[in-house]
């Protein structure tokens, strides 16, 4: 599976067009619900795939990758699934909005410890905060920052925020090459 595969999976599973409020409250033409490619099988073997290629084309050796809860999950658990068939297994994590008010209290759950380089992992960027929210949490619990890796970039500044933050960022594919931008 390929690049290819993913823009036409991501063109028929997930890309709407309509009026749209954005998580970061901007409005738009289109919507991604990048979940319905990242749940899904297909889905899940390709974006694994790929973005464990990306991962190592970057030159990150992470022990894990993880973001914020729930558009980064099933990105993470691909890559972890997808790298436990070579050399270098990478684990997976998912960072809560909020810490737990019951049990252990954590706001990382999953397989991350303190002193972990990790890759943080979105379906989406549009604005970078859902990634700015995983860093936080991360580096607060003693984790190192490779880069970020997202499934779409929406081209709309958050890629380049980030990078402005001194973060590297890779993106399986943007909106551009998804047809969306004029």
């Amino acid at each position: 599976m390929s690049a290819p595969d993913l823009r036409q999976l991501l063109l028929d599973r997930s890309v709407r067009r309509g009026d749209f409020v954005l998580a970061s409250g901007a409005r738009s033409s289109y919507y991604i619900d990048a979940r319905l490619t990242t749940m899904s099988a297909q889905g899940l073997v390709l974006i694994g795939g790929l973005g464990l290629k990306t991962i190592r084309a970057a030159g990150w050796e992470p022990a894990a990758v993880g973001g914020l809860t729930m558009g980064a999950d099933p990105v993470a658990y691909a890559i972890a699934a997808a790298s436990a068939s070579g050399a270098g297994v990478i684990e997976a994590f998912s960072v809560r909005k909020t810490a737990k008010d019951h049990g252990t209290g954590r706001r990382i759950e999953g397989n991350f410890r303190s002193g972990d380089a990790v890759v943080v992992v979105e379906d989406v960027i549009t604005s970078g905060g859902s990634a700015r929210q995983a860093i936080e949490a991360i580096q607060a619990e003693g984790g190192e920052i490779l880069g970020i890796l997202a499934v779409v970039d929406r081209e709309e500044g958050g890629r380049q925020s980030l990078e402005q933050a001194g973060y590297q960022v890779r993106t399986l594919i943007t909106a551009g090459e998804l047809g969306l931008k004029k």
